[in-house]
């Protein structure tokens, strides 16, 4: 079960695990929980055990703090919360494989099975878990598991959950945000929870004299990622641009010199991407379901209204499965090519995916070559506005 923050209710269980992938997601999230309780129950005797360890003699400590804090009554009220904060031997961390800690783990699931809730919650925010292990499925009959995998790019949604989610957190610090500037914060940032609470708090502190956030802001004080730097190049394609699009190339290839995980054919399969979206997107307006806006929100109105079974499951070749910001701002760069073009186009890639994999072809030259002949000089067209 995948749990966004944005989405997370209000626990009801007195015991309740925040577990997943995503660490800053799991942080905030079990930190909004505590304060909750805190707030509810009043009094001052909420204990917080830091559980982050480094061997099985830390975890050991860390699971007698937990029982002696459990057992020990409130002075300052009638209930207290109990946190094990950031806990690190609950899954296949070498601290929790050792035979002592795992027979404390057990033996903690057997003594929270009889344990009395009455006047105690406890929150255990944690990276992995065994679901595999005996304390896991306690917990889960006994109280609440939240699980924050966080967002993926693999997620049709995850740039709205992205977006609520920055304009949610603006508004706590009573700052709003136009559409077209909240989108390219999101394309800049990518699905990344940590990165993106970074750049809010840079862009509340660069507008700390208007509560209006603008597109301008946004571009002058936010970093683009990797993802997003690779669209650049996409980008310089689709203008139609030949010196941008080799000064991109250029920076590319020097990253995937550097980068183990970027590579030649990496960039090639983004550049066909690229120019899939732009083929889809001109069908698209062919048969009439987009039309040329140049207001964001509007423009996402219409993509809504598009129908979805026209298009096949896989995301690769479903428009609709790419983030409405990045077909907004490639609708302009249809304008700029035939259809025939871009199919010549994709057909120029593939042939340089077989140069590229095939010969000993140097990747620069096969990726300068294919581009040079796509993007070229902009052929004499008539007058009016074709897509």
């Amino acid at each position: 079960m995948r749990i966004y923050p944005l989405m997370a209710t209000k626990p009801s269980a007195p015991l309740v695990v925040v577990c997943g992938d995503d660490d800053f997601a799991v942080k905030e999230r079990a930190k909004a929980v505590y304060e909750q309780w805190a707030r509810e129950l009043g009094g001052m005797d909420h204990e917080i055990i830091d559980a982050s360890v480094n061997n099985s003699s830390e975890a050991l400590k860390a699971l007698a703090r937990l029982r002696e804090a459990l057992q020990t009554l409130p002075f300052f009220g009638d209930s207290k919360v109990v946190w094990l904060k950031n806990c690190n031997f609950l899954g296949d961390e070498r601290a929790g494989t050792t035979q002592a800690v795992s027979e404390g783990v057990a033996s903690l699931a057997q003594e929270l099975t009889e344990f009395s809730w009455e006047n105690v919650r406890l929150l255990i925010s944690t990276g992995k878990i065994d679901k595999r292990k005996v304390f896991y499925k306690t917990l889960d009959k006994l109280g609440t598991v939240e699980t924050l995998a966080g967002w993926s790019a693999d997620d049709r949604d995850w740039s709205n959950q992205a977006e609520a989610w920055a304009r949610k957190n603006l508004r706590e610090q009573h700052k709003d945000i136009s559409d077209e500037a909240l989108a390219e914060l999101v394309s800049r940032v990518g699905p990344n929870l940590r990165q993106l609470n970074s750049e809010l708090e840079k862009l509340v502190l660069f507008c700390a004299d208007k509560n209006q956030v603008e597109l301008s802001d946004v571009s002058a004080i936010c970093v683009r990622n990797k993802t997003a730097r690779a669209f650049a190049l996409g980008d310089a394609l689709g203008d139609r641009d030949l010196a941008r699009t080799l000064a991109r190339l250029d920076e590319e290839l020097w990253e995937a010199r550097l980068d183990p995980q970027k590579s030649e054919i990496g960039l090639l399969y983004g550049l066909i991407a690229k120019v899939r979206a732009m083929l889809l997107l001109k069908e698209m307006v062919r048969e009439g379901w987009i039309k040329a806006e140049a207001d964001y929100p509007r423009f996402k109105a219409q993509l809504a209204r598009v129908p979805q079974e026209r298009f096949p499951q896989d995301r690769r070749f479903n428009p609709l499965a790419l983030n409405p910001y990045v077909l907004y701002k490639a609708l302009p760069q249809v304008r700029r090519y035939e259809a025939d073009e871009l199919v010549r186009a994709m057909e120029l890639l593939l042939e340089c995916n077989h140069r590229l994999v095939s010969s000993s072809l140097d990747a620069s030259l096969a990726l300068q070559q294919a581009l040079a002949q796509i993007v070229g000089v902009r052929p004499a067209r008539p007058a009016g506005n074709r897509m």
